[in-house]
């Protein structure tokens, strides 16, 4: 007689094997009701998960290969982060490999040599567009889940709400006074950055408030301290919403450096929520992105590729939060 399977779990407890997934993993969104459901099931059965036997049966190991970019910036390093410790709670291992480029030649070689380790799925943390090709040319039999990626793609994506997380900060401008709100942006080959223009743009049109041009930036400090110069002599800017805190803080110096004061003369919002955000001269108000949520996610979407052995399509959004500070206030007289 066979041991019992998740799939009988999920039978008798009346839930998807996705939904069992879950409730091994510990994860948060689950009822209360559909936990206790699931576990009574688990105890009836005598289930435990035997990752040691599925790795014999499928000849894979318990090792996720992670494909991402070698950088510091802190959205992706957290991502990277919140990533390995959710799979760790869930009993696996991480591999990470890097590429200094996210193209096509670079990932399919990380690619490869996760496969060569027999990794029972893959991660691609892929924000940029360059990424996009190299999806068309992976083993369709892997599962694979793709985090910060391509909104406009069909395949399994895990992402920051980056609209709703723009529009927020870019309200919370509006809502303070402010007429208008002039954006300092991310690179423009980054779906992070389209995002956030996005939902700034349309906090500004649904408002019927002008939308001034886009100050193209990357998201170093040095580049917010370009652009805030020249925002800085502009007499006609009381609000700036920066696409990350990096570049808020370059703002901030130039800002300063003007004698333009925040908030009394210009009001600032960032996003990420770094951890020196509060600590910035003023305390920055800030979008902070939910990372251990797109983690959890991302590995739920990937156990359920690997236990039922077929692909899943779909985009999980999750939502950020506003955190505020003391870098917005009304706008002068």
């Amino acid at each position: 007689m066979r041991d019992p399977a998740m799939t009988d779990v999920a039978r008798l407890a009346g839930v998807s094997h996705q939904t069992v997934s879950r409730v091994l993993n510990g994860h948060p969104n689950v009822r209360e009701e559909t936990r206790a459901r699931v576990r009574a099931a688990i105890a009836q059965l005598g289930y435990r998960p035997n990752r040691a036997a599925r790795a014999l049966v499928t000849g894979r190991s318990q090792l996720i290969g992670v494909v991402a970019q070698n950088s510091t910036l802190y959205g992706p390093a957290s991502l990277l982060a919140a990533f390995e410790q959710a799979a760790a709670s869930a009993g696996f291992a991480v591999s990470v490999g890097s590429v200094s480029t996210l193209d096509r030649r670079s990932i399919s070689a990380v690619v490869e040599r996760h496969l060569d380790h027999r990794v029972a799925g893959i991660v691609l943390i892929a924000p940029v567009a360059s990424a996009g090709e190299a999806l068309d040319h992976l083993p369709d039999a892997v599962p694979l889940v793709t985090v910060d990626g391509d909104p406009e793609r069909a395949t399994a994506l895990v992402t920051v709400d980056q609209v709703a997380g723009a529009g927020m900060a870019t309200r919370h401008l509006l809502e303070a006074g402010h007429r208008t709100v002039w954006h300092v942006s991310g690179p423009a080959d980054w779906f992070d950055s389209a995002g956030r223009i996005t939902g700034w743009r349309e906090a500004l049109h649904a408002a019927g408030a002008e939308v001034p041009p886009v100050i193209p930036a990357d998201w170093s400090a040095a580049s917010g301290y370009r652009a805030g110069q020249m925002l800085a002599r502009m007499p006609e800017v009381t609000a700036i919403f920066a696409a990350n805190d990096h570049l808020a803080l370059g703002v901030l110096r130039a800002l300063s450096e003007r004698g333009r004061r925040v908030p009394d003369d210009v009001s600032v919002v960032g996003f990420d929520d770094v951890p020196e955000a509060a600590y910035f001269i003023p305390p920055l108000t800030t979008v902070r992105p939910d990372f251990d949520a797109v983690a959890r996610a991302s590995l739920d979407l990937l156990l359920a590729q690997i236990e039922s052995g077929a692909g899943t399509v779909g985009r999980h959004t999750i939502a950020p939060t506003l955190v505020r500070r003391d870098s917005v206030a009304a706008p002068p007289d």
